[in-house]
């Protein structure tokens, strides 16, 4: 009986690597990078109230310069204002980003942002419960097990 050989689990990114790149593709993006670094490429606070949709490639006319490309982002409101005042600072981040000057012009798109909320944080479980449980638990052994129960605990009973 032969055994079966090793499972080697896949990062999800290498099994949908190509898919991603073709939808980026259709957006003008020769790459994802743009998008998923943005944060890194265009800055903290730019990034938190932008992103980037797509790149507008100018048709090519016969026997003349290839023209720079439309960067157009999707912007909050509010932001709207203030990143367009510092689209030159953005434009040069982004064309040092690809190593050439491969976009020209920025346009920006007024709508609510893709992204989810950012997760709300749970707030700690009340210590006297915690320790009103963990007194209840004395049947479990595991020191780290019976806390970890009583904080489960004192949750449950919180909600």
């Amino acid at each position: 009986m032969n055994k079966p050989g090793p499972i080697s689990a896949k990062p999800l990114s290498a099994l949908l690597g190509s898919a991603i790149n073709d939808a980026f593709a259709k957006q003008g993006f020769a790459s994802r990078e743009l998008v998923t670094r943005w944060a890194d490429i265009a800055g903290a606070q730019v990034a938190a109230h932008s992103e980037p949709l797509k790149i507008q490639w100018p048709r090519p006319v016969e026997n003349q310069p290839l023209e720079p490309a439309t960067l157009i982002l999707r912007v909050e409101g509010p932001m709207a204002l203030e990143i367009q005042h510092t689209s030159d600072v953005i434009l040069e981040r982004v064309n040092r980003f690809l190593g050439w000057n491969a976009i020209g012009r920025i346009a920006l798109r007024q709508a609510p942002l893709s992204r989810r909320p950012a997760p709300r944080r749970t707030k700690k479980p009340d210590v006297a419960a915690v320790a009103r449980l963990e007194a209840d638990l004395t049947v479990v052994e595991d020191a780290e097990l019976r806390a970890a129960l009583a904080r489960l605990g004192a949750m449950i009973k919180r909600k």
